[in-house]
């Protein structure tokens, strides 16, 4: 996909090492230290690495990468030996002015360094105060983890303690969904060709939904999730995302900015959500899950109706959903296109309406629904599906991408303020509703209530578990409705 470019005409300075905070936390283990070995392999990095943890040293920690590599199947003798050399270890507290003191001392000739605070956001303000404090953010950037608060009010006043040492510019939101190559493809599918913009708008376009679906329930992350919730877990972050670059408008040129400035406008246009607009379930037995409160209000499942007021998407309703335990696995976009005006052949059952579907999880692909003519006398027709399958397994892993990203200054998949707190503004009426969640059976989708946001003449689309490659110069029956 084309390269989007930070704002400005100079190249940004690239970081000159790499400091994460957390270091022997579940994050380093699952996700950061296998980035950095991603990136030492693909990449070349040659950036000292610094972890600062409260318990440990450096062989213990070390120990630890070289765990997280084996249990990720990264067995290259050369890359581990790489990472272990460039490793460094700062010990002592996340409040502690001296252990600031010496991570400024091991940074040595460092200027632009690249903090990732893989802590919790509640630990933000004091570790950005020490780095302003300690001059280890001079010329710095810093990479801060979702979930960016808990709610409109408070992402305001973690930005505002953010930036009180960093400017904008230097503040990098970081969204693993946005490193995705599926997700990527989307927005590359929409600008790229052509063809799609007569008929994306509410002149041609009946409905979008967006369907974030697991089999998966909380697996033993009980305490953790029953104070998040699907809304603050994937519809704020993740889905908003995915609807923003589904529904913004082209970019006024190539560089990060003018694509992010699209992103926030069109969220910024939605409009907060109505308590009536949300369908918020639980599935039976969440509260027997080991950390979760026996009366527990916290939602697993959630369905909702976005209303979009732009002149494209005006009276075009966006229907979300996401939720545990529910039949499949999978993420996919459908966009539903108006039937025909005339029903010019007359056929026993009503033509359903064309659509495209987006597949970005487990596997890629995209495909249009359209109708052909059944085989024989009658003038009737059947649907199928054209497919466009794209080759998995080769992609960039999010993580090793934005990481990269950000030591380069690159801000395109990064959030900016504005589009987070756009975000959380749309969905703050309805974090805190005191009505309890239905109930739902593992293995279904989700309350029965769900199916009354849809208009009677209309259904939720289901992903299926696996989406089969089809012969080559076949067509194939497309997923179908309930």
């Amino acid at each position: 996909m084309a390269r989007f470019r930070t704002a400005g005409t100079s190249r940004p300075v690239a970081s000159d090492a790499f400091v994460f905070f957390g270091a022997t936390g579940d994050l380093a283990f699952k996700q950061i230290f296998p980035a950095l070995a991603g990136l030492i392999r693909d990449d070349d990095w040659t950036l000292p690495i610094i972890g600062l943890a409260r318990h440990g040293d450096l062989a213990a920690l070390r120990e630890r990468a070289s765990q997280s590599l084996a249990a990720h199947g990264m067995t290259d003798p050369a890359v581990l030996r790489h990472l272990h050399a460039r490793l460094r270890f700062v010990r002592g507290s996340d409040d502690d002015v001296d252990t600031f003191r010496r991570l400024r001392a091991e940074l040595g000739t460092a200027r632009h360094p690249l903090h990732y605070l893989a802590i919790p956001p509640a630990d933000f303000g004091a570790v950005v105060t020490l780095l302003g404090e300690s001059r280890c953010a001079d010329g710095a950037r810093v990479i801060v983890e979702k979930p960016f608060g808990r709610n409109l009010a408070d992402a305001r006043r973690l930005n505002a303690t953010l930036h009180t040492v960093f400017d904008e510019a230097r503040i990098f939101r970081i969204d693993h969904y946005l490193g995705k190559e599926p997700v990527q493809n989307l927005l590359y599918f929409r600008f790229a060709n052509r063809f799609l913009e007569p008929i994306w708008n509410a002149n041609h376009v009946a409905s979008v939904q967006v369907t974030m679906a697991e089999t998966l329930d909380v697996a033993g992350r009980g305490a953790f999730y029953d104070g998040v919730g699907a809304i603050r877990d994937v519809v704020q972050n993740h889905i908003l995302q995915t609807v923003s670059i589904l529904a913004m408008e082209p970019p006024s040129g190539h560089t990060a900015e003018a694509l992010r400035n699209e992103k926030f406008k069109l969220l910024d246009s939605v409009r907060p959500l109505r308590p009536e607009e949300v369908v918020r379930g639980q599935y039976g037995g969440y509260r027997r899950e080991p950390g979760v409160a026996r009366d527990s209000n916290v939602e697993t499942y959630v369905a909702l109706r976005l209303r979009v007021d732009t002149w494209r998407w005006g009276g075009v309703p966006f229907f979300i959903r996401a939720g545990k335990c529910l039949p499949v696995s999978a993420t996919e976009v459908v966009v539903e296109l108006k039937r025909p005006p005339f029903d010019v052949f007359a056929e026993r059952r009503p033509a359903t309406a064309n659509h495209l579907r987006f597949r970005l999880t487990p596997d890629m692909s995209i495909s249009l629904v359209a109708r052909a003519k059944k085989p024989g006398e009658r003038m009737d027709g059947e649907e199928v599906e054209l497919v466009a399958h794209h080759e998995v397994g080769t992609e960039v892993p999010p993580y090793q991408r934005l990481i990269g990203d950000a030591a380069e200054g690159d801000q395109m998949l990064f959030a900016r303020e504005d589009t987070v707190e756009a975000a959380w503004r749309i969905v703050d009426p309805v974090l805190n509703l005191t009505a309890p969640p239905l109930r739902y059976r593992r293995g279904t989708w989700g309350p029965k209530a769900a199916e009354g946001l849809i208009p009677s003449s209309e259904q939720w689309f289901r992903p299926v578990p696996t989406r089969p490659e089809p012969e080559p110069g076949l067509l194939r029956p497309p997923t179908s409705r309930p």
